[in-house]
């Protein structure tokens, strides 16, 4: 039987958030699937919950040269494996809402000149009031802005904000046709923070993004936040931060061109006063 969506979950000693993301993901109803745990702990700690589960369409890889926090390197032991149609890249500790994956099938068919596709974000978790309640903000801006560039197409306004400001998505919440990722090579081994945003930001230059305007992903908020505490980063993972952007953009115009890198700059500066 043909697969549909292959689920690609790089984890590192998580078992509880890990158990209820594949639950989330095996409750799905009208896609076939496959996933790849990919277990990154060296001692492998993950395996114990996927034989648990004892579901067959579960596969556990374990890494065999653990890589201390890449999740780059970590998904692309991964997805090479799988034959799905499209592929979705899940962290461990998030959930995939009821009907979403027959919702994203039923999206790509209706749009089959695009690679991506994304949702909006409902953030949950245990961190504090005015943590989530910034997470809350944070991602119904995002949502907004999505709607803003999905009215100028299904590329250059979406490439602009992802090169220049403020993500739009987070790792969990894309769902990529899997012939954009073999053309693509995956993920950029080389970042190890904002990997994600590096790596949609080449799908939607490659083939667009379509933004389905529904929630697509339930991003469980820890406390402290990497992702929104600028207090708890160190000077390291600013730094890392900063080289990630640096060889993004180094990168994009290496690839296309300078005129196109810098009308696209023009393009995101004119978007923020929309």
């Amino acid at each position: 039987m043909p697969i549909d969506i292959s689920v690609v979950i790089p984890t590192f000693r998580r078992p509880k958030p890990l158990a209820e993301a594949l639950a989330s993901v095996l409750a799905q109803s009208g896609v076939s699937i496959e996933v790849f745990v990919v277990d990154d702990s060296p001692e492998g700690s993950a395996r114990e919950v996927v034989e648990k589960i004892g579901d067959k369409r579960v596969n556990y890889l374990k890494n065999p040269k653990p890589t201390g926090g890449s999740p780059s390197v970590v998904r692309n032991l991964a997805w090479p494996l799988t034959q799905g149609e499209f592929v979705h890249f899940l962290d461990d500790d998030d959930i995939v809402p009821d009907g979403h994956y027959q919702a994203v099938k039923e999206a790509f068919s209706r749009h089959p000149q695009i690679g991506l596709i994304f949702g909006r974000i409902e953030p949950f978790g245990d961190a504090p009031s005015d943590q989530m309640q910034h997470e809350h903000e944070y991602w119904a801006a995002a949502a907004k802005r999505a709607r803003l560039c999905a009215k100028f197409g299904s590329k250059w306004a979406f490439a602009a904000q992802m090169l220049f400001d403020f993500t739009l998505l987070v790792c969990s919440d894309g769902i990529v046709r899997r012939d954009c990722v073999v053309a693509l090579g995956g993920f950029d081994p080389q970042i190890r923070l904002v990997e994600d945003v590096e790596f949609y930001t080449r799908v939607i230059r490659y083939s667009g993004a379509y933004f389905m305007d529904r929630v697509a992903l339930r991003f469980r908020i820890s406390f402290p936040s990497l992702f929104h505490n600028s207090v708890e980063l160190s000077e390291k993972q600013w730094a890392e931060i900063r080289e990630a952007r640096k060889r993004q953009h180094a990168k994009y115009r290496a690839q296309h061109n300078l005129f196109e890198f810098y009308l696209l700059k023009l393009f995101a500066r004119s978007l923020r006063a929309l």
